[in-house]
C-alpha cells in the first residue's frame, strides 16, 4: 500500500495512492495511528501537493558509515556496530521544498538514503521481529554541512539545521528490501547509486540495535545509511533521489537569505 500526506486547497490530507486512476483515496485521519479508514471523498494526484509524509513527534535515528564504499569515501571502514546519531525533527521538509544552504557553512553535501517509519512502540526488539514494527518505507536526503562534521569532531550541527531532512514523496508499507536500490542525481548528473543488499548493517539489525539503547515511538524515522558519491550542492541546483516504488524525492537547493 501506497500512501501520501499532502495539501489540496486549504486541507491537510493523508491518503492512499490508486495508481490505476492516479488518485488519492482520501483518509480520515493519520494512519499511522487511526487505520485506513477513507472519507469517501478522492483527490487528482495532479491537484494535490505533496508534503513531507510524517514529522516524528520524537526523533529521526540516523546510521552513519552504512555502506562499505561511503565508509572508504570518508576515509575509514564500515563500523562493527551501526553508528547512530540524531537529527531534531525541524529538519524536515517534503517534496519539492527547498534545502537551505547556511551561512555557516562553505560545504554542504547531499547524502541520498532509504527511510523507515516506525509503526508502534518498541524496545529491546529481536532481529527476526524488528520489521514487524515497521509502519513503512521513504526516501531521505541526509543533508551534510561536511566542513562543519570535521570542525566540530562530532555530527549534531551538520547535519541538524533546518531543511536538512527531505522526506517522501510517499511511504510504501511492503517495499521489497531484498531488492531495493536507491540513486542520487544532481541537476540530472548521477552522484549516488547503491543496493539495499550492500548495507552493512541491515534494516531489521538497524532498527533492533536502535531499540536496545532507547525506545522507538510510532512516526520515528530511521535513516539507513548512504552508498558512496556524496557531494557538494551549490544555490540553484536540484537533486534527485530516487527509490524504485517510492518514486523520487526531488529538492531545490537555494543560499540563506
Amino acid at each position: 500500500m501506497k500512501i501520501a500526506r499532502f495539501s489540496h486547497g486549504e486541507t491537510m490530507s493523508y491518503g492512499i495512492l490508486d495508481e490505476e486512476e492516479h488518485e488519492f483515496v482520501v483518509l480520515k485521519s493519520d494512519p499511522l495511528f487511526a487505520g485506513y479508514d477513507p472519507t469517501g471523498e478522492r483527490v487528482p494526484v495532479a491537484e494535490a501537493k505533496l508534503l513531507a509524509p510524517v514529522i516524528p513527534r520524537s526523533k529521526i535515528v540516523a546510521v552513519g558509515k552504512n555502506y562499505r564504499d561511503h565508509a572508504a569515501e570518508m576515509g575509514g571502514e564500515a563500523p562493527s556496530e551501526p553508528l547512530l546519531f540524531l537529527k531534531p525533527n525541524t529538519s524536515i521538509i517534503g517534496p519539492g521544498d527547498a534545502i537551505v544552504l547556511p551561512k555557516q557553512s562553505e560545504q554542504v553535501e547531499h547524502e541520498g538514503e532509504l527511510a523507515v517509519i516506525i509503526g508502534r512502540v518498541a524496545k529491546h526488539v529481536a532481529v527476526e521481529d524488528a520489521l514487524d514494527i515497521v509502519f513503512g518505507y521513504t526516501i531521505a536526503n541526509d543533508v551534510t554541512a561536511r566542513d562543519l562534521q570535521r570542525r566540530d569532531g562530532q555530527w549534531t550541527r551538520a547535519k541538524s539545521f533546518d531543511t536538512f531532512c527531505p522526506l517522501g514523496p510517499i511511504v510504501d508499507t511492503e517495499l521489497d528490501l531484498a531488492a531495493g536500490s536507491i540513486e542520487t542525481s544532481v541537476n540530472g548528473e548521477r552522484r549516488q547509486e547503491g543496493r539495499f543488499a550492500d548495507m552493512v548493517h541491515p534494516v531489521a539489525e538497524i532498527i533492533a540495535y536502535a531499540s536496545s539503547v532507547f525506545t522507538l515511538l510510532p512516526g520515528d524515522v530511521i535513516l539507513t545509511g548512504t552508498p558512496a558519491g556524496v557531494g557538494p550542492l551549490v544555490a540553484g541546483d536540484t537533486v534527485e533521489v530516487t527509490v524504485p516504488g517510492l518514486g523520487t524525492l526531488a529538492n531545490p537547493v537555494r543560499a540563506a537569505g
